[in-house]
């Protein structure tokens, strides 16, 4: 095994840190450049995505041939754990959660001439997306086989009725992936689902509320969604009658696995606000970097972000090998949001009252982490996956290879 980058990832990430250095961390720094939702505005944002298309590092998952960088899995471990050092790292790249996992999927399974509509504008960056699958009880959550929303067939058109909500950056999204049921039959456990593509200007459907939320939020919000009778033509569909499952799995054991590569580089972040605090703050006198207790607090954290990289880069691995990589994405995904939870947390203790405050990211960074436990399968999902693994595969869980 040899964990060394290769040269051009090497420059890769060492490019990206740098452009996060000197031109993203100065924005972040100005909070006149955040916006009400504490990400960052959109006219500070133009600036910056510009010169990351200058300079090469745009749209990391998106094909050459249509403008993004072509990254396998593992390039993009190492280039979004360095992107989100800062906050707004990942958007400034277009390499944020939705559009992240929506340009790999649909630059995977659309036809071309979707893409040419629907991908496009996203890889472009004129247009922002959303994902919409989540539905209110007792809809489907973490489990799509509960998913009401339906679609009936009418010739050509698909008609849409139903629920949807905590839809992530639905306020800007201009183009949405929407995952509803088009076999009613209530034995159907596998081919019951099918995906379609709309535009924000379609009839027939509403955003009826932007959900508050604890954390900071990603643009767009979380909105809840209403449908009525939306019209969708046919070659609007995505994928197969049927494959509204077979898509979701397929984005989202790569989306888990990129929400794990950015949640590092913020777990990192943590770390390195801490440890600029303890450099210098002294108590009864000794600097709080010499006291042992402090040390063991920072070199635990320092341990489990370890083993998320490691987790992660396995995972990438073996997605980038043609496997679907389940276990070893909800592996990643256990370990990696415990850490980003544990590692601000440590943080706002070693900064004291200033890492409470707004003074420092380390509040902001506490209160996202708190939904990485949540978003894309809960850890208690991911526990039953690891379970169901181990019982049919056994000592195979632990196979080495792809």
């Amino acid at each position: 095994m040899d964990f060394a980058l290769s040269p051009e990832i090497e420059d890769l990430r060492a490019r990206t840190r740098a452009f996060v250095e000197a031109h993203i961390l100065p924005v972040e720094a100005d909070r006149s450049t955040w916006d009400d939702h504490e990400n960052i505005r959109l006219d500070a944002l133009a600036p910056l995505r510009a010169r990351a298309m200058r300079d090469g590092l745009w749209c990391p998952q998106a094909p050459v041939d249509r403008g993004g960088m072509g990254l396998s899995v593992t390039a993009r471990a190492v280039m979004y754990e360095e992107a989100n050092r800062s906050l707004f790292g990942p958007v400034v790249f277009n390499c944020a959660a939705p559009d992240d996992g929506n340009i790999d999927i649909l630059s995977r399974r659309a036809t071309p001439a979707q893409q040419d509509r629907w991908l496009q504008p996203l890889i472009d960056g004129k247009a922002r997306s959303a994902f919409v699958m989540t539905e209110p009880a007792p809809g489907g959550g973490s489990d799509p086989g509960m998913i009401r929303t339906r679609a009936e067939r009418h010739g050509d058109t698909w008609r849409i009725t139903g629920r949807k909500w905590f839809i992530t950056g639905a306020g800007a999204a201009d183009h949405f992936i929407l995952i509803a049921r088009t076999d009613h039959n209530a034995d159907e456990k596998r081919r019951h689902l099918t995906a379609f593509l709309f535009h924000r200007d379609s009839p027939g459907w509403e955003i009826t509320r932007r959900i508050p939320i604890m954390g900071p939020e990603e643009h767009g919000g979380h909105c809840e969604l209403s449908f009525d009778g939306l019209e969708i033509p046919d070659s609007d569909r995505l994928m197969e009658v049927g494959d509204g499952l077979k898509l979701t799995q397929i984005r989202l054991g790569t989306a888990r696995l990129t929400h794990c590569m950015r949640w590092l580089g913020l777990a990192k972040r943590a770390m390195a606000e801490a440890q600029d605090y303890i450099a210098t703050r002294e108590g009864f006198g000794i600097r709080l970097a010499d006291r042992e207790s402090v040390r063991l607090m920072m070199g635990q954290v320092a341990h489990d972000i370890q083993i998320g990289r490691l987790l992660t880069m396995h995972a990438a691995w073996k997605l980038d090998q043609g496997d679907f990589a389940r276990k070893e994405v909800s592996m990643a995904k256990i370990h990696v949001a415990d850490t980003l939870h544990q590692a601000a947390d440590t943080a706002i203790q070693l900064c004291g009252a200033q890492g409470y405050s707004k003074d420092r990211v380390v509040e902001w960074i506490y209160r996202y982490a708190r939904q990485a436990r949540l978003v894309d399968g809960a850890s208690e999902v991911h526990r039953m996956v690891l379970a169901g693994a181990y019982a049919q595969e056994g000592d195979r869980f632990w196979t080495w290879g792809a």
